[in-house]
């Protein structure tokens, strides 16, 4: 397996900069393209396919919001990681139903960017640790409470499956160690989340946080 192809955007040239030579110390990782806004990630990643984009959100001509959105309805295999200096609860929750696999903070990037790359790659989900306390709060305030009401409706398996699928597990992960093909945990997994009514991997953790299956440390 070749290295992590990234594509940056940014509308700061000299970010840019700064990222493409931070990433290209790592070995695991290659940077394949830049684009200054949204417009351009959209023309880049129909060119490129790289695995990762990193966008950023506040940006002119097509901010990283629709960017995002598009991104995910023409290369759903492509992982977007949201790089950004806003952890307000407005954008992290917008960005997150658009479609994104992670958010980081610009202030903490030197520490966790290459993390949060190959997390989002691999198949898992990423949160800042500034934003995660945050995250949970909001959970546990907003989420309707007729989905809590539900749960009952789970078999002992789809829990043991949605449990494991929040904790960062891929499927063929949850497969092994539950001793079950990965159809059986595809098909526990599409059940589980039509009965709760969830449609992402983040809401799925945050069903799964509200539901006591998962915690997670601030």
């Amino acid at each position: 397996m070749g290295p992590i192809r990234v594509l940056i955007v940014d509308d700061h040239s000299i970010l840019r900069e700064g990222l493409h030579s931070l990433l290209s110390l790592n070995e695991g990782l290659r940077v394949i393209g830049e684009a200054g806004n949204g417009k351009e990630a959209l023309e880049r990643v129909r060119d490129l396919q790289p695995d990762v984009v990193l966008m950023d959100i506040a940006m002119p001509v097509m901010d990283g919001l629709e960017a995002t959105r598009r991104i995910k309805k023409e290369s759903p295999n492509t992982k977007v990681l949201v790089l950004t200096q806003h952890d307000n609860r407005p954008y992290v929750f917008r960005i997150l139903k658009a479609g994104a696999s992670g958010y980081v903070l610009k202030k903490t990037v030197s520490t966790d960017l290459i993390a949060a790359i190959q997390a989002v790659h691999h198949g898992n989900s990423f949160l800042d640790p500034a934003v995660t306390e945050m995250v949970i709060e909001t959970c546990l305030e907003n989420l309707p409470d007729e989905r809590g009401s539900e749960t009952g409706n789970l078999s002992d398996r789809e829990r043991e499956v949605m449990q494991l699928i929040a904790e960062g597990h891929t499927n063929q992960e949850v497969a092994d160690l539950l001793c079950i093909s990965i159809n059986t945990v595809l098909t526990h997994r599409t059940s589980l989340m039509r009965k709760l009514n969830i449609h992402n991997r983040s809401e799925l953790i945050m069903c799964a946080m509200r539901m006591g299956l998962i915690h997670v440390e601030p």
